[in-house]
């Protein structure tokens, strides 16, 4: 089995309610493996060609809005199936029909307050980490309980 990264950006209403640890911890705890990591106010640019699938759409300029009006934290995590196993850890995206126990449906109340963006497939997760990411900031390790957690 063949680990895999994904990319998942803490968005600025969890970043002003201080739930960054919340949410990190969450991805820790299950053994995902953190392999970049930063906070930064997105600028007008970055925000438009992360979302340009969705340009034209009505949410398109609120979203743009919101993403940039206070910073984020980008990650790239790293581990088996992870694309998957973070989507169902974070919840559906409207966080009124989000399970108890994932991210949206223990800490949001509403879809354009809804925390927390992640990759929803392989493809997508290569364009949004090249997009975010430099290879240099991409670490490469070994986590000393990574022979614990898998078979």
């Amino acid at each position: 089995m063949e680990k895999e990264r994904t990319f998942v950006m803490i968005k600025p209403d969890a970043v002003q309610r201080g739930l960054i640890g919340e949410i990190i911890s969450r991805f820790e705890r299950r053994g995902i493996k953190i392999v970049a990591m930063k906070m930064l106010k997105v600028d007008r640019d970055l925000a438009e060609k992360h979302y340009a699938v969705h340009r034209g759409k009505p949410f398109f300029e609120p979203t743009v809005r919101y993403i940039t009006s206070s910073p984020v934290v980008a990650m790239v995590l790293e581990g088996y199936r992870v694309i998957e196993m973070v989507r169902k850890m974070v919840g559906k995206t409207d966080p009124q029909d989000a399970e108890p126990g994932t991210i949206r449906g223990d800490l949001a109340q509403f879809i354009g307050r809804n925390l927390v963006h992640a990759s929803d497939s392989k493809e997508t997760a290569d364009f949004e980490i090249n997009l975010w990411f430099s290879k240099d900031e991409l670490c490469d390790y070994k986590r000393i309980d990574e022979d614990w957690l898998t078979e």
